[in-house]
C-alpha cells in the first residue's frame, strides 16, 4: 500500500471514529442544570446545620424534592439570615428557602412562589413568668381582622415596657415595631441566641415562629409559649420561595409546590420535621 493510500485509509478511519463519537454524544441526555438555593442553616427544624456542617431540615428536604420535580440539580448553600435576601438580589444564588414569609414589603423588591407552608408567630417566656397569665388567652389572632387587632391591643398592654427578643430583619421584628410600639426591642442574629438570653433572664419574652419554640423546647430550652398564635397582616401570607424580581423561576416553583402538595409530599415532610402538617392550604 502506498504512503498516500495509507494516509487516506487512516483519515477515513479517524473520520468514522469521530462521527461515531459525535453520534454517541448526541444520544446522551444533557446534564441537568444546577439551581443554587440558599438557606440559613440556623432555624431548626426549618433548616439547620449538623455538627459536621451538613444542611438538614424541612426546607432542605423539600428543596431537593422540588428540584427533582423541576428536573434540575439542587446546590443548597448556607447564608447568614441578614445577608440572605441581598445575596439573592446580587445573583449569588437563584432562590431562597429559609422560612421567608411573603410580605408586601418584600414583594416590592423580590418575587415569591406560592406558599409551601404556614407557621404562626408566638411569644415565648420562661416558665413561671407573670406574662403567662397577663397575655391574652385566645388561641389565635389574625392581624388582618378587627378581632385580631383587639387581641393585639390587649397583648400590647401586657407587654408595655417589657424587653422583647426578636431575630433581626424578620417579619416578627416588623410586627413588634408596627403593633407593639411601647416594648423595648432587642435584636439578635439568630433565634438560638435570643433564646439563650431569654433563658438567662436578660429579656422578658421572645417572638418567633411557633415551630421554633417547640424545637427549642424539644432540646431542653427553658421556655414555653404564651398568648395567642399570630398570623396574617404584617406577618404575610405564608412561607414561600424567594427569587429575583421578574425571574420566571417563581412560576416553576409554584407548579412544583402544587405537585408536592397534591401528592402529599409536603405534608409528609412537615410531619417528619414538625410533628404536624404545616403545608399551606
Amino acid at each position: 500500500m502506498s504512503r498516500l493510500a495509507l494516509f487516506a485509509t487512516a483519515a477515513a478511519v479517524a473520520a468514522t471514529i469521530a462521527a461515531g463519537a459525535a453520534s454517541f454524544a448526541s444520544q446522551q441526555p444533557e446534564p441537568a442544570p444546577v439551581l443554587r438555593i440558599a438557606t440559613e442553616g440556623a432555624f431548626a427544624p426549618w433548616n439547620a446545620t449538623t455538627a459536621d456542617g451538613k444542611l438538614v431540615g424541612f426546607e432542605v428536604d423539600l428543596a431537593n424534592d422540588l428540584c427533582r420535580r423541576m428536573r434540575v440539580r439542587c446546590a443548597i448553600v448556607a447564608q447568614d439570615w441578614t445577608g440572605i435576601l441581598p445575596g439573592l438580589q446580587q445573583g449569588r444564588y437563584d432562590a431562597v428557602m429559609a422560612g421567608v414569609t411573603a410580605t408586601a414589603e418584600r414583594a416590592a423588591v423580590i418575587d415569591f412562589s406560592a406558599a409551601y407552608a404556614a407557621d404562626p408567630a408566638v411569644f415565648a417566656v420562661r416558665p413561671g413568668s407573670e406574662l403567662v397569665d397577663a397575655l391574652p388567652d385566645a388561641q389565635r389572632a389574625d392581624l388582618s381582622t378587627p378581632a385580631g387587632q383587639r387581641i393585639v391591643s390587649s397583648a400590647a398592654r401586657a407587654l408595655d415596657g417589657k424587653v422583647i427578643a426578636v431575630q433581626v430583619s424578620t417579619n416578627h421584628a416588623a410586627m413588634l415595631e408596627t403593633l407593639f410600639p411601647r416594648v423595648r426591642l432587642r435584636f439578635y442574629e439568630t433565634v438560638d441566641a435570643a433564646a439563650l438570653d431569654l433563658a438567662a433572664g436578660r429579656v422578658d419574652a421572645m417572638l418567633t415562629a411557633r415551630t421554633s419554640v417547640e424545637a427549642l423546647r424539644a432540646v431542653g430550652g427553658n421556655l414555653i409559649p404564651a398568648g395567642p398564635a399570630f398570623s396574617g397582616g404584617v406577618l404575610g401570607g405564608g412561607v414561600a420561595v424567594a427569587v429575583r424580581k421578574g425571574d420566571q423561576l417563581s412560576a416553576r416553583f409554584t407548579q412544583a409546590i402544587a405537585s408536592a402538595a397534591e401528592d402529599g409530599t409536603t405534608a409528609r415532610l412537615s410531619g417528619r420535621w414538625f410533628g404536624t402538617d404545616l403545608s399551606a392550604k
